[in-house]
């Protein structure tokens, strides 16, 4: 009788503990606001962009710092969810960001920054990848700020205050941050806030070239939310163009930016084909200016992390890119190779001008 009260008793608190949890979720559920004006740290040398001048730009998504070419995350059916150590955290970040650096940017924007995360042991990354681009002017935009999270249950992912940095040569000038939409039902508490950010550069013709900064949603078939997305993008990229200015979208689609695509119904939930039907008229995928077979010889922006990384056997596919506006001429795109040695993605380098118009 007393084992059967002592397990009534344990179920009980187990019971409790769960209804407890489900509580702190829930109440800890907040999306942030819209329209937030974001800090520009100065520190460019340039002055104002020239027409007609080749200009490099670049996108990296450093995986918070934990993706070590054996690091496998649970999501994609992996092991993992938090990095070996915060000194692995620390090499990984800065060899993404010598990386990076290397490729001479005139702006780079980098996804999955993290502040302090459980995930990659609250190394602040930020604050490693501005030793990377000291003559820089810079800027952080909050993506999302997570309760924490007890799965897997044998390692807790835990609570991530993590987003997206952007590093110009050249001054940037009105950064906001928009809210991107989400899923609206009870899926919301298991979908990260999501945003794109904005902020432009001076041109020697008085006019603006304006950057986006975008991290769609990832893990997710709800076409609605996708539309949403993409949508909402496309109509303020519009509007920039119509007031006669440049415009460059960079970062992490989580779509396949390349044409060569499966049946929708086989495609993993973070690389359905990007919906170039939903793109305004008068922009594109970058990559689509560049001849079909320079496409196929480039190396893939991402890898699946269900297993470490094997060339042979890993499943890629490019979801990192740029948009850009038909004013801004696409020299050469270039998915950089680094063997995911600091992250499961590689950079991708965009060399663009800005054409001279009247």
């Amino acid at each position: 009788m007393d084992g059967k009260k002592a397990m009534k008793q344990c179920c009980k608190l187990v019971l409790a503990a769960a209804a407890g949890y489900g509580i702190y979720v829930c109440h800890g559920y907040r999306r942030i606001k819209d329209r937030q004006p974001l800090q520009i740290q100065k520190g460019a040398k340039q002055r104002l962009l020239a027409v007609e001048t080749p200009y490099t730009a670049v996108s990296y998504n450093i995986g918070f710092g934990a993706y070590t070419p054996e690091f496998t995350f649970f999501m994609d059916g992996g092991r993992h969810a938090v990095a070996k150590s915060a000194q692995s955290v620390r090499r990984c970040v800065k060899g993404a960001g010598k990386a990076a650096a290397k490729l001479r940017p005139d702006f780079v924007m980098f996804q999955e920054v993290d502040l302090s995360a459980t995930r990659s042991h609250h190394v602040n990354e930020y604050d490693l990848l501005n030793t990377c681009f000291l003559h820089y002017d810079h800027m952080f935009a909050v993506n999302y700020d997570s309760v924490y999270w007890l799965v897997p249950p044998w390692e807790p992912h835990g609570k991530s205050l993590s987003g997206m940095a952007l590093f110009s040569a050249y001054p940037l000038h009105g950064a906001v941050r928009r809210k991107l939409p989400v899923a609206s039902d009870w899926r919301k508490l298991l979908d990260l806030d999501r945003c794109y950010t904005m902020t432009s550069v001076s041109v020697e013709n008085g006019k603006q070239c304006v950057l986006f900064h975008v991290h769609l949603s990832a893990y997710g078939h709800d076409q609605t939310v996708r539309r949403g997305q993409v949508d909402m993008l496309a109509k303020e990229m519009q509007r920039q163009r119509r007031l006669g200015n440049y415009v460059i979208c960079g970062g992490d689609f989580n779509h396949d930016m390349c044409q060569n695509v499966e049946q929708e119904e086989q495609q993993h939930s973070w690389a359905h084909a990007f919906p170039r039907q939903w793109l305004p008229e008068g922009f594109s995928v970058a990559m689509d200016t560049i001849p079909k077979q320079k496409q196929r010889q480039m190396p893939y922006s991402t890898r699946k992390t269900d297993i470490p990384y094997d060339p042979l056997h890993s499943c890629l596919v490019t979801v990192d890119g740029f948009l850009i506006s038909d004013n801004v001429i696409c020299e050469e795109i270039q998915v950089v190779d680094t063997e995911y040695q600091y992250s499961d993605h590689n950079p991708v380098k965009l060399q663009f001008r800005l054409r001279s118009e009247k």
